[in-house]
C-alpha cells in the first residue's frame, strides 16, 4: 500500500470513528399515568437529546397528538403537529427548549419539553409563553429539573 492510501484510509477511518449514530428518544402519550395517577400524560414529561436525536411519540393511548407550542421554540423552528392517536417521530437539529403540548388536553396539563443539546438560551421565552393553569403547574418541576446541569 503507498504513502498516500494509507494516509487516506487512516483519514477516513478516523472520520467514521469519531462519528456518534444519532439516538432515538421514545415518549408515551397517556390518559392515565397509574404510577403517578396524572391524567393525559406524556411520559416522560423532559427529555434532553442531542442535536440530530430523533424524539418518537408513541400513541400508546388513543386520543393524543404532539403540537409544538408558538413562541416557545427556538427562533426559525416552524411549528410541528401531529396526526391524532398517531406514532409520530421529529428528527431535532437545532439546539434549544421547545415546549409541546396535545391539543385537545392542554386545559387538562398535558405539555412536555424537549431539551436540544443542553441549549437553554430559550427558557426565558418559553417561560413567558401563556399556557393553562394546569399545563403551568405541570411544568413547575420540568423547569427546576430544567435548572440542573
Amino acid at each position: 500500500m503507498s504513502m498516500r492510501k494509507f494516509l487516506a484510509a487512516c483519514i477516513i477511518l478516523a472520520l467514521t470513528a469519531s462519528t456518534s449514530s444519532a439516538a432515538e428518544v421514545v415518549v408515551e402519550m397517556l390518559s392515565r399515568d397509574k404510577t403517578a395517577n396524572l391524567g393525559n400524560v406524556y411520559k416522560p414529561g423532559l427529555i434532553r437529546v442531542n442535536r440530530g436525536d430523533t424524539v418518537k411519540w408513541k400513541a400508546s393511548q388513543s386520543g393524543h397528538n404532539v403540537a409544538f407550542v408558538a413562541g416557545a421554540v427556538p427562533a426559525g423552528v416552524p411549528l410541528f403537529t401531529s396526526p391524532m392517536s398517531k406514532d409520530v417521530n421529529f428528527k431535532f437539529e437545532k439546539p434549544g427548549i421547545y415546549l409541546y403540548k396535545c391539543t385537545p388536553h392542554i386545559g387538562m396539563g398535558m405539555v412536555g419539553i424537549v431539551l436540544v443539546g443542553n441549549d437553554k438560551s430559550n427558557l426565558a421565552a418559553v417561560k413567558a409563553t401563556y399556557v393553562p393553569p394546569l399545563a403551568k403547574k405541570r411544568l413547575e418541576p420540568i423547569f427546576v429539573e430544567l435548572a440542573r446541569p
